[in-house]
């Protein structure tokens, strides 16, 4: 679940992004998985929903690293983008943010399905 302040806009990176509303200091902690809200489905679990179903909880999900669960934020997280020089690491920030600012993360650290997501280098 986000804990800052934040919409949807325009992103110079990839189409819609997550752009912050409010100053946010470094180390703030901007998301947190929350039970209830955020969703985390196995693997097999994914597999067993209709094609249309599982085609967009892959497009909106990521595989964590570490549980290897696909979690579906409920909110507005799922718009994040990926950046080779973020300024979060998913959870934390990692310097300033102004108020207007994309949040960005590197899906390299969290996702085991980012190739998927990432454009081709």
């Amino acid at each position: 679940m986000l804990l800052v302040d934040t919409r949807i806009g325009p992103s110079a990176i990839h189409g819609l992004g997550l752009i912050a509303q409010q100053f946010i200091p470094k180390g703030a902690t901007v998301w947190e998985y929350t039970p209830g809200l955020d969703l985390a489905l196995t693997a097999a679990e994914v597999e067993e929903m209709p094609d249309r179903a599982r085609r967009a909880f892959f497009y909106w999900s990521y595989q964590e690293i570490n549980t290897k669960e696909f979690i579906l934020c409920f909110d507005d997280a799922r718009f994040v983008n990926h950046s080779c020089d973020p300024n979060t690491d998913g959870c934390q920030a990692l310097r300033d943010i102004a108020a207007g600012e994309e949040i960005t993360y590197d899906y390299r650290k969290w996702d085991l399905d980012h190739a998927r997501k990432l454009p081709p280098t």
